[in-house]
């Protein structure tokens, strides 16, 4: 089965209803900048947490080590948002701004959200995800 859906939007400055943003942050919950200030100021991220669920969107922390420390926090967002259903889930382009990974990088721990229909991907994770099946 192929993505047949829109992409994430390479920027956000509103949701929908039922929409949550999901942003590359760090474990102290330290929001400074990039998609993890957007969190902050606009869609209920808290300073200090820096992991899952907080007001209207969700902290995936990207800047403790090697893509091998970001898979399994993906792994378990894929998990709350297939319990969620109820939820759409817009991930940006976590880990490839400040944090300094390439999407070629970050996009495989996505491989196993490509057929959620409930997780909204960059087109640049899809286009890594689909090209690595052919």
């Amino acid at each position: 089965m192929s993505y047949n859906r829109n992409y994430t939007p390479e920027r956000i400055s509103s949701l929908g209803e039922n929409e949550i943003f999901v942003f590359g942050s760090n474990l102290a919950g330290a929001h400074g900048g990039g998609a993890a200030r957007v969190a902050m100021n606009i869609f209920g991220a808290v300073w200090g947490q820096g992991v899952g669920l907080q007001g209207r969107s969700y902290a995936i922390p990207t800047m403790q080590g090697g893509v091998e420390t970001i898979a399994p926090y993906v792994d378990e967002f894929i998990a709350f948002a297939r319990a969620n259903r109820q939820f759409t889930f817009l991930v940006t382009r976590i880990g490839c701004g400040i944090a300094g990974f390439r999407d070629e990088e970050i996009a495989p721990l996505f491989r196993s959200a490509l057929d959620d229909e409930n997780i909204i991907l960059p087109e640049s994770f899809v286009m890594c995800i689909e090209g690595e099946r052919k």
